[in-house]
C-alpha cells in the first residue's frame, strides 16, 4: 500500500466513524475538511472503499441518492452515468471490525504521523485521538520541522551568495512558513500540557470532553488548523 493510499483510507474511517454517507458526501466532506485531498477524484475513492469493504472494515447498504448530487444535463446517458447513480445510491458504514481498526490507528505515532500529507490526516482527528498521544504526534512532528529548519538555514548559509535577489527570497519564505508552524506547534504543546495540569488539579471540573474521551484542553480558536502540507516551500 502507498503512503497516500493508507492516509486516505486512514481518513475514510475517520469520517465514517461520525456517521455513515454515500461515496458523493464523503468525497466532499474529504475535500472540505482535509484539504490534502483535494485534487482526488472518484477513481482514486472508490477502489479504496472497495478495499475497505473488502476487508471486512465497512459495509454497503441501499439508500436514497444525496439531495445535492450534481443535476443532470438532461442529454442522452451513457451507461457509465447510470453506474455512477447505481454507485451513489450506497451508504457506506463502519464495521466494529473497522472501528476497531480506526482506534489502533489512532493510536499509531511512528515517524510517518509527522509527515507532511499524515500530519494533516492526524490532527483532523485529534478530537477522538488519547491526549498522550496527541501529545507524540504533536513532539514528533515539531521535531521533525526543527531538523528540516535547521537544514535550510545551513543550506542558506552556504549558497546565499550565489543566489540571485528572488530566489534568496523565497528561501527566506520557505523558512519563515517553517518557523510559523513550529511556533503553532509549540501553542498546541503548551495548550495540551496546561490542559493535563489543570486537570491533574481540579479533577472532576467538568472539563469539556473529546470523543476519545479526554478532557479537550485546547483553546477554541478560530484558524486553529494546520499549516497546508500542499505549500512546497515549507519542504
Amino acid at each position: 500500500m502507498s503512503r497516500r493510499s493508507g492516509i486516505l483510507e486512514f481518513a475514510v474511517l475517520g469520517l465514517l466513524r461520525e456517521s455513515p454517507m454515500h461515496g458523493y458526501e464523503l468525497r466532499k466532506r474529504l475535500n472540505t475538511s482535509l484539504g490534502i485531498f483535494r485534487a482526488f477524484s472518484y477513481g482514486t475513492l472508490y477502489p479504496c472503499l472497495k478495499t475497505l469493504v473488502a476487508n471486512g472494515w465497512l459495509i454497503e447498504e441501499p439508500g436514497a441518492a444525496p439531495a445535492d448530487l450534481p443535476p443532470t444535463t438532461g442529454r442522452a446517458v451513457a451507461p457509465a452515468s447510470s453506474l455512477a447513480g447505481r454507485r451513489a445510491k450506497i451508504v457506506y458504514r463502519l464495521t466494529a471490525e473497522g472501528k476497531e481498526h480506526f482506534e489502533e490507528l489512532l493510536s499509531h505515532t511512528g515517524p510517518d504521523s509527522w509527515e507532511d500529507e499524515h500530519f494533516a490526516a492526524r490532527f483532523a482527528f485529534f478530537g477522538q485521538t488519547e491526549h498522550e498521544v496527541r501529545m507524540r504526534v504533536l513532539e514528533g512532528r515539531r521535531s521533525r520541522l526543527e531538523e528540516r529548519l535547521e537544514k535550510m538555514r545551513a543550506s542558506l548559509a552556504r549558497t546565499r551568495e550565489r543566489l540571485d535577489d528572488y530566489t534568496l527570497e523565497l528561501q527566506r519564505h520557505g523558512m519563515e512558513s517553517v518557523e510559523r508552524e513550529v511556533r503553532w506547534l509549540n501553542e498546541l504543546i503548551e495548550s495540551e500540557r496546561s490542559g493535563r495540569d489543570q486537570r491533574r488539579s481540579s479533577p472532576g471540573s467538568g472539563a469539556q470532553q473529546n470523543t476519545a474521551g479526554e478532557p479537550d484542553g485546547l483553546p477554541r480558536r478560530r484558524g486553529d488548523t494546520p499549516p497546508d502540507p500542499s505549500d512546497d516551500t515549507a519542504k
